[in-house]
């Protein structure tokens, strides 16, 4: 079975997340974690906004 894709953390400095993506981590499930910092829960669901304090990226909740 081939394995699955990996997102790169920190490749980006925006994300956009869905409600299925709840309760959110950076970084996230099904980023490689090899290379990242400490997983690290963001309460995106307060403000519709939310900022890492690790590595700086900005995750936005996506109304759907």
């Amino acid at each position: 079975m081939p394995e699955p894709q990996l997102i790169q953390p920190n490749a980006e400095n925006r994300y956009e997340v869905k409600a299925a993506d709840l309760p959110l981590s950076c970084p996230m499930p099904g980023m490689a974690l090899w290379n990242s910092h400490p997983r690290v829960y963001l309460p995106v669901e307060k403000l519709g906004t939310a900022k890492c304090p690790y590595c700086g990226a900005d995750y936005v909740l996506l109304n759907e």
